[in-house]
C-alpha cells in the first residue's frame, strides 16, 4: 500500500483535487482509500438515529452497515486523536492511500497551493514535498503541475510511487 499526503492550507483546493484524482485512478483500475483529517467536530450520522444513540449511550465504536456501505465510528471521549500509523492500520488493503491533512506527517506529499489564499509555501521548508500543484509558479525546482491538470498529476503519482495500472 503506497501513501501520499495531499498537503496545503484550507481553501487551496485539496479536496477538489482529491476528487479529480480519485476519478482518474478509478478509470485506471487503481484502488484508492482516503484519510481526511479535520480540525472540526465531525458527525457522520444524525441525532436520533440508532447509531447516534449507541454512541451517545457510551459505545467505544459503532459499526453501521447496509447493503450499500459500512462505516466504523470510534469515540475518543477525551483520548488523543490517533496517529496516522494507527489510522492506516485500520484500512483494508488498497493500491494507494491519499492522506488529506496531517500536514506535518513524515510521508511524501503533493503540495496544493493557491495564490489567493496568501499562505506561505510548505516547500522548501518541508523536504517531504515531492511535487507541487498550484495556480502560480512555485519556489525551487520540484515537479510542478497546474492545479487543474489532474490527469498529469495522477500520471506523476502513479509513476513516482510505482503503482501498476
Amino acid at each position: 500500500m503506497k501513501i501520499l499526503g495531499i498537503a496545503g492550507y484550507s481553501g487551496a483546493g485539496k479536496t477538489t483535487l482529491v476528487e479529480k484524482l480519485l476519478a482518474a485512478f478509478g478509470a485506471r483500475g487503481v484502488t484508492v482509500s482516503v484519510i481526511k483529517q479535520s480540525h472540526h467536530d465531525v458527525e457522520v450520522d444524525r441525532p436520533g438515529k440508532d447509531s447516534w444513540r449507541h454512541r451517545q449511550a457510551g459505545a467505544h465504536e459503532v459499526m453501521l452497515t447496509s447493503p450499500h456501505r459500512w462505516m466504523l465510528v470510534g469515540e475518543l471521549r477525551g483520548a488523543p486523536e490517533p496517529g496516522l500509523d494507527a489510522l492506516l492500520a485500520r484500512l483494508s488493503p488498497c493500491d494507494l492511500v491519499l492522506v488529506e491533512g496531517f500536514r506535518h506527517a513524515d510521508l511524501p506529499k503533493l503540495e496544493v497551493w493557491r495564490s489567493a489564499n496568501g499562505q506561505p509555501w510548505l516547500h522548501p521548508t518541508d523536504a517531504r514535498v515531492i511535487a507541487i500543484a498550484s495556480d502560480g509558479p512555485p519556489p525551487g525546482d520540484l515537479p510542478h503541475f497546474d492545479l487543474d491538470d489532474s490527469a498529469a498529476i495522477a500520471a506523476f503519482i502513479l509513476d513516482t510511487l510505482d503503482i501498476p495500472c
